[in-house]
């Protein structure tokens, strides 16, 4: 197999030393190329013929939001990976380099021994290049084109005739590309929205906080982090803070926020399964769950446990996704009620929220 080509940019000789040696060590990767900034790696890229760049956000000079942008001129589809700090400032740069295109993160080691910072690194990145640069996986049931709509037929839970369950919960699960694919979905969802949404997005403490306050600031749902205790209400969208499960449980005639620190699932805190397995106990079959773009399988048993429940599941196509490693597991495990490209998920939403409200109203006129 052919190795995956990596360019590193960062200002720090010693930062590319370590990630020189750390990258080569793994036979999957060769480095081909290093930059002290983005000036640099401007001049180098070309005869790199990279498959994948890292690249430090705060560097001087052209810092990486600047290279980033000039990177996306010249190679729009090249994956690109961000180094940040985890700081406020780290993080809300971070997040403009996520709209601004690039693929992926990670936050620069802090707090921690140097050899477990160097091992929890390695792992993390080597499993995020070799995802971003993976074929990708050839499944039996896909969309064909970024405008194609696939229902998929699964076990026949409904009789002839009967109508899906009413939805009175949406909830979503994403990871790598999804604060984009959120940011366009949520675009998209008008403001009356009648029911709430629940999200879980894996990011690290402080990033989840400022995303929620940037899709707060898109003036559509009312969107902030999850807090203990919080009722749920339509219109209103709460993403899980990060390094913390969210949980949704019924309190009488409400139903509310948990958190929690239990073990991490799927290498995740907060990971999806554990928020899509309380909404199928909470909601029962009064559940839409949606599956963005991200890496591993995390959501996949929490769609099995909706899926019990007689809720709906629908993911994210292909073509549209970053990763197709989350939306391609629960598709390959046949939970998928459908398929879709990220520019048709906000219409199916709206569609499947409104369809029994209709029938309800049209029955009461």
């Amino acid at each position: 197999m052919t190795p995956i080509r990596v360019f590193i940019v960062d200002d720090s000789a010693v930062v590319r030393r370590v990630l020189s040696t750390m990258l080569s060590s793994d036979p999957e990767i060769t480095v081909v190329g290093l930059a002290g900034n983005g000036i640099q790696a401007m001049e180098r890229l070309p005869e790199a013929r990279a498959d994948l760049v890292t690249l430090d956000i705060e560097m001087p000079g052209m810092d990486g939001l600047e290279t980033l942008v000039e990177i996306r001129k010249l190679y729009p589809k090249l994956p690109v990976i961000m180094f940040s700090t985890l700081t406020e400032r780290g993080a809300t740069a971070t997040l403009d380099a996520l709209a601004r295109g690039a693929s992926d993160y990670l936050t620069k080691p802090s707090g921690e021994t140097l050899e477990h910072a160097q091992e929890r690194l390695r792992e993390d990145l080597l499993r995020k290049i070799k995802s971003l640069c993976a074929a990708r996986p050839v499944l039996p049931i896909r969309a064909t084109s970024p405008g194609a709509i696939q229902s998929l037929p699964r076990l026949p839970r409904l009789l002839a005739g009967e109508q899906a369950p009413r939805v009175d919960l949406v909830a979503i699960g994403s990871s790598t590309g999804g604060p984009n694919a959120l940011t366009a979905l949520l675009s998209e969802i008008p403001r009356d929205f009648p029911v709430p949404i629940v999200v879980v997005q894996h990011m690290p403490p402080l990033f989840t906080r400022l995303f929620a306050e940037r899709l707060n600031g898109l003036g559509r749902l009312k969107v902030q982090e999850g807090r203990d205790g919080e009722r749920l209400l339509p219109g209103h969208l709460w993403i899980a803070p990060g390094d913390r499960h969210m949980t949704v449980s019924r309190r009488g005639s409400e139903f509310v926020l948990g958190l929690n620190q239990d073990a991490a699932e799927n290498s995740c805190r907060p990971a999806v399964d554990v928020l899509f397995r309380s909404v199928a106990l909470s909601h029962k079959a009064n559940v839409l769950a949606l599956v963005l773009t991200g890496m591993g399988a995390d959501g996949t048993r929490g769609c099995a446990s909706i899926h019990e429940a007689g809720g709906q599941v629908i993911v994210q196509d292909e073509e549209s996704s970053v990763v197709w490693g989350m939306p391609g597991s629960v598709v390959a495990a046949q939970l998928a009620d459908g398929i879709y490209p990220l520019n048709r998920v906000a219409a199916e939403i709206v569609r499947r929220v409104s369809a029994r409200r209709t029938l309800a109203k049209a029955s009461h006129a």
